[in-house]
């Protein structure tokens, strides 16, 4: 039975495009935390990014270990969320590229419909831009996979279109906040397991040993930019927000007391005429 629909707060969806754009070479991918209820609405609260052993522009893939290391952390989510979350679906992105999935996006979902039939993929469009108006422009779908052919013969699958609804949210999650603080990491992590294994080769010249030493130096810098910079920015403007509200909460405090101060005094006058 398909899902009927999926609701991403907005913190969440920020969460798996900000990682999408972190890179336009390559494809990236996360999988979904959540819950499905009885109506079989699935309710997103969560992602958790997948660090990528083999970077490619048009394929990215989950390996066993990290599914199940992804179920152990939902675990620990449920038990500091105090509700039920396990493993939902992934998501991925399609740099310049159409947002809808390709042959292998519907076979993979297919497979892990398998294991789990409310299972859904998120696909996130980047860096394409409008022919129109050669603006920038991001697309999100969000899709499982049916079997289209008949009884006896071999499987043939198609996409199935599941409704998506961005469900607006207050602020900023913890599990949010946590997976923008780690995108950095991970991608730092990616680029120095891709240097060691160039490290590894004895017979490199001296100009090629520079080479892989400056390319390595400028991923981490393009990290910095594009990453690290304006997710510092981010939390130094919730920083600002939160002591902005702290002294509004202080004022509002001060302003409760101030009320029930002078209730207490007419009730006190009042018993006093009595």
């Amino acid at each position: 039975m398909a899902t009927a629909c999926v609701y991403l707060p907005s913190d969440v969806y920020m969460v798996c495009l900000n990682h999408s754009l972190s890179t336009e070479r390559e494809e990236v991918m996360g999988l979904l935390i959540g819950e499905i209820d009885e109506k079989r609405i699935s309710h997103i609260s969560a992602v958790i990014m997948l660090r990528r052993s083999d970077k490619r522009k048009d394929r990215v893939e989950i390996s066993p270990e990290q599914l199940s290391d992804a179920s152990t952390q939902a675990e620990r989510l449920a038990q500091a969320l105090r509700r039920p979350m396990r493993v939902l679906g992934w998501y991925h992105s399609h740099p310049h590229i159409t947002v809808w999935p390709s042959h292998v996006d519907v076979q993979t979902q297919a497979m892990y419909q398998m294991m789990d039939e409310g299972f859904v993929g998120l696909i996130f469009s980047v860096f394409s831009e409008e022919s129109s108006t050669k603006h920038g422009r991001i697309q999100v779908t969000c899709f499982q996979s049916i079997n289209q052919s008949p009884e006896g013969e071999p499987p043939q699958y198609m996409r199935l279109e599941i409704p998506l609804h961005v469900i607006p949210s207050s602020h900023v999650t913890s599990p949010c906040l946590d997976a923008l603080v780690q995108l950095p990491r991970i991608l730092c992590q990616e680029e120095q397991d891709a240097y060691s294994l160039t490290c590894q080769i004895p017979e490199l010249d001296l100009l090629t040993r520079l080479h892989n030493n400056a390319v390595y130096t400028k991923s981490l810098c393009h990290i910095a930019e594009v990453v690290s910079g304006p997710l510092l920015q981010t939390l130094e403007s919730r920083l600002r927000q939160n002591a902005e509200r702290a002294k509004h909460l202080e004022k509002e405090k001060e302003r409760v007391l101030e009320k029930l101060k002078e209730l207490y005094e007419e009730k006190s006058e009042w018993k006093t005429t009595r």
